[in-house]
């Protein structure tokens, strides 16, 4: 991929969209370390005046402002972005009701969206996380509902095992509704724990990858050091400072710190920034992800987009490859051993799919 303008195909759909899309989580300063209108507006032109498409937002993100922002921003513009929004956090504290994956929420939230974002249809609702409570056929008729309404083109889901997804996916299948198109997870050279089941699967059942937080949190940037480890608050909040963020989330480590510094090493060989690096890996990835890249400021922004013109060499990323790689899972740490193979296959060589 050189540009925002190489467009490919959403999983299974024939919608589509930039190799990178813009996260707005950062439009408003509701939360605290977020961009004020104009600076989120210079982001939102930058992005689309040179062709990108795909922008991603929430309906809670900075308390509504992120979808009022991006609202305002697209309303000339509205037929030449694909908008991705998402449900189930909630809108109102104290409301059990107004958070959740059961079919009031949806119904709520793809309204609140609609007013929120000034449009008549969103292209891609996501399911934001699983809730543990919800059962699968009331979230997917919901789902395939709001879809024949007209209100929604195309539904993916985010933060959920790669089994209940895979059982989302079939019964959609079955029943004939509208199956999910794409994935949305964290992925990075920081966090590839995705790779044991959540990749496999939404390659095989027809998913985008559209990787989040593609920098860890800025930490694969290089903007924290090993001074940061401690000190920093933990909880459950997301207002505050982003490094706080990370840390609650139990991104700050040790590890993760060595990653980054294994960026830095193959950034500074290129002549590029880490950021820009770390981004680069992710769209090197056999799967074809597409990232989420989100910024507090539009420079930030041009900085991540550069990530579209760097190549890395083969020893580069294996280099990469090894810094981050995980410890194999179990099934896959028994099914792929020797022995086993030797058992499953007689001693012949038969190459997996």
């Amino acid at each position: 991929m050189t540009a925002l303008t190489d467009y490919r195909l959403l999983g299974r759909s024939g919608l589509r969209v930039s190799p990178l899309a813009l996260g707005t989580m950062t439009f408003g300063a509701d939360w605290g370390w977020g961009a004020t209108e104009d600076e989120a507006r210079a982001m939102f032109d930058a992005y689309v005046d040179r062709g990108g498409n795909f922008i991603d937002t929430s309906v809670n993100y900075t308390g509504g402002t992120s979808e009022q922002f991006l609202g305002r921003f697209m309303k000339p513009k509205r037929e030449k972005v694909v908008v991705a929004t998402k449900f189930t956090m909630a809108r109102e504290q104290n409301n059990p009701n107004s958070g959740g994956n059961h079919r009031l929420n949806i119904l709520r939230s793809v309204e609140t969206s609609l007013r929120q974002l000034d449009t008549d249809w969103i292209d891609l609702l996501y399911l934001h996380s699983w809730d543990f409570t919800t059962n699968v056929d009331e979230v997917m008729r919901a789902l395939e509902d709001v879809v024949r309404s007209g209100k929604v083109a195309y539904v993916g889901i985010s933060n959920t095992p790669a089994w209940r997804v895979a059982q989302m996916q079939t019964l959609a299948d079955l029943r004939g509704w509208s199956p999910f198109v794409a994935l949305q997870v964290e992925y990075s050279l920081a966090e590839r724990t995705v790779e044991h089941e959540l990749v496999p699967m939404a390659d095989a059942l027809g998913l985008g990858i559209v990787p989040w937080s593609p920098l860890a949190g800025g930490l694969l940037a290089g903007k924290y050091s090993r001074a940061d480890l401690d000190g920093a608050k933990t909880g459950a909040e997301v207002t505050g400072s982003r490094r706080d963020v990370i840390v609650a989330m139990g991104g700050m480590t040790e590890r993760a710190l060595g990653i980054a510094d294994a960026v830095h090493d193959v950034a500074e060989e290129l002549g590029v920034t880490s950021s820009q690096a770390a981004i680069a890996w992710l769209l090197s990835r056999p799967q074809a992800p597409t990232p989420i890249v989100g910024a507090r400021t539009a420079a930030q922004l041009e900085d991540n987009l550069g990530a579209l013109d760097v190549t890395l060499s083969d020893d580069q990323l294996q280099r990469l490859d090894e810094a981050s790689a995980v410890a194999p899972i179990f099934p896959n740490s028994f099914i792929t051993g020797p022995m086993v193979r030797q058992l499953t296959f007689g001693g012949t060589n038969v190459p997996p799919r």
